[in-house]
């Protein structure tokens, strides 16, 4: 099973990815939404500007991730509506360097995969140059070369800002790719059967399953409840407590769920509502009133947007539609509270689903998480845990360590 881990290396995976196009701090939040909406997660990594036309991207360049919800929170804190997609990017990302890692395009895939566990989401790789992009089996040589690691796996180089130089001589020529968590997954589910027989095995069994989620109650207002949200994954449930202390999920706020949305309008809905009528929205059929949900203070009549992104009018009413969520059609006989009817379905998986069907129900929805239920109660929206990018490559490595190493004498 380790073999896999071993013979690839990470030059493996960018073959077809397209040369990295940059967001800089300086270019607007409009411009980040839109590229927000062409990238894996719901993130894009932010750049210093070049000092000069030809300088290569660098990690050394590299600020931080910008994602759908801090675009959202930005907007919905400022108050200040379209207007607000003007400010920067500078002003809304938050400075963490240990998100990107600069590596040569020969770190082994287990030496990737460790640092990934500890933080990294974002890998920066040479795609042209000596790298011909084919692996051959090797086990510590490559191309007749010793392997060398960019950095020392620990959680302290993953963290750390600084990066290396590459392994080998590039010019300002050579062209560059940013590999995501996403890109890893898609990559691993291709080889289930040589990591047999990890796959098919319970995520209960393996570990999987992080009970440490985090989540709010229904009637907690929708910005406190953002306020909570941790790093990883971006992800905050929304449930409903029963009197036995169970907690049933009504839906999530996230970078996922927040991904290709109306920006304004989510923006409203979080400063005005509650996370429970947040996630619920309003059906696309009008079976939920929009009148449950408060109508925002400003004038609800169809604002014309001829900016740049060359977007359609749009009346200024919040709905589940106009930030991607998709109505839940339950039964009446099912519905227990104002929360359930007409909610947005959170993806979900049972504590007893196999960590394979985990992996193909993350990428067919491109989420960064799921959420687990238990699969022993009688209700199917009893939440137990979550399973995220971390937990799943923890899971495929458990019976792998990285081996040091050699170095050249």
């Amino acid at each position: 099973m380790a073999a896999v881990f071993f013979h690839h290396v990470v030059g493996d995976l960018t073959c077809g990815k397209p040369v990295v196009a940059e967001l800089h701090d300086t270019d607007t939040l409009d411009d980040a939404a839109r590229a927000i909406a062409a990238s894996p997660e719901g993130t894009v990594p932010v750049w210093r500007p070049r000092a000069s036309p030809d300088e290569p991207p660098s990690g050394a360049r590299f600020i931080g991730m910008i994602s759908a919800l801090d675009v959202a929170a930005f907007v919905a804190a400022s108050g200040a509506g379209d207007r607000a997609l003007r400010a920067v990017v500078g002003e809304v990302v938050q400075p963490n360097p240990g998100l990107l890692r600069e590596i040569d395009p020969g770190t082994r895939l287990i030496d990737a995969l460790e640092l990934m566990r500890h933080g990294v989401k974002r890998f920066l790789v040479r795609k042209s140059g000596s790298w011909r992009g084919i692996t051959k089996r090797f086990s510590v040589l490559y191309n007749g070369k010793w392997l060398k690691n960019m950095e020392s796996t620990s959680p302290t180089a993953a963290s750390s800002s600084s990066s290396r130089q590459l392994s080998s001589p590039s010019s300002s020529a050579d062209k560059y790719c940013c590999l995501a968590r996403e890109d890893v997954l898609r990559f691993l589910i291709g080889c289930l059967g040589a990591l047999a027989p990890i796959p098919l095995t319970q995520i209960s069994s393996l570990g999987a399953i992080n009970p440490d989620y985090c989540h709010v109650e229904a009637s907690v207002p929708a910005m406190e409840a953002i306020q909570r949200i941790p790093q990883d994954p971006c992800a905050v449930a929304v449930v409903e407590t029963t009197p036995d202390g169970t907690r049933k999920i009504l839906g999530d706020i996230s970078t996922y769920k927040l991904w290709k949305c109306d920006y304004v309008s989510a923006a409203w809905a979080l400063a005005n509502l509650s996370a429970g009528q947040f996630v619920i929205g309003a059906d696309e059929n009008g079976s939920t009133s929009i009148s449950v949900i408060p109508e925002p203070a400003i004038s609800s009549s169809t604002v014309e947007e001829t900016g740049s992104s060359g977007r359609s009018p749009r009346a200024k009413k919040f709905s589940s539609r106009s930030i991607g969520f998709q109505a839940n059609q339950m039964t009446l006989g099912r519905t227990r509270s104002m929360y359930h009817r007409g909610r947005s379905t959170p993806l979900t998986c049972k504590s007893t689903s196999s960590l394979a069907a985990v992996m193909a129900q993350m990428l067919s929805h491109r989420a960064t998480h799921v959420w687990v239920t238990d699969a022993e109660s009688e209700d199917d929206d009893v939440l137990v845990g979550v399973v995220g990018y971390t937990e799943i490559f923890y899971a495929v490595t458990r019976s792998t360590s990285p081996s040091p190493s050699p170095t050249t004498s």
